[in-house]
């Protein structure tokens, strides 16, 4: 495989990575990192071993942040893990029952059933199920800001290895 259509795959896997960070559906933090590692390593070289090693940091710290962020949010408004695990069932469930839309509807839904059967009030319902969606906010944009970041250190050094 020649090495631009060796970095091209290596671009479409970070394009796949970038949209699970954001979907959340796969680790996408994880997937980009992996691709820059494994690109990294097939080239070799000071730029190459750098640019996986710096992959590697940033895949770690960014999902370590994503998780201990969104979960110190959480518990400070006092959701317990216990809701975001039947909305992430339901979300599963939902996302093959209602194309494109299911997965945030059967999230969304799943948390909400389960803080009103735990609150046993609508509003406090509502309110946990807002907070649950914020957390996923923070998630989403710590581990898009750390795929994105290795993500552009793997676009400079191609561009050192390449020109």
């Amino acid at each position: 495989m020649s090495g631009v259509a060796f970095d091209l795959l290596i671009a479409l896997v970070i394009v796949v990575g970038l949209a699970g960070a954001i979907v959340q559906v796969i680790p996408g933090g994880f997937v980009v990192g992996g691709a820059v590692i494994v690109w990294g390593v097939v080239t070799g070289g000071a730029t190459g071993w750098t640019v996986a090693a710096l992959a590697l940091v940033l895949a770690i710290v960014g999902m370590g942040l994503k998780y201990l962020l969104a979960g110190r949010y959480l518990q400070r408004r006092g959701v317990p893990n216990r809701s975001l695990v039947v909305g992430a069932v339901l979300g599963v469930v939902g996302f093959f029952v209602i194309p494109v839309v299911g997965l945030f509807v059967g999230f969304v839904g799943g948390t909400y059933l389960s803080e009103l059967h735990r609150l046993g009030d609508e509003p406090a319902a509502r309110r946990a199920t807002g907070h649950a969606l914020r957390a996923t906010g923070i998630a989403i944009l710590v581990e898009l800001t750390g795929a994105l970041l290795t993500a552009g250190a793997w676009l400079v050094a191609v561009l050192v290895v390449r020109l």
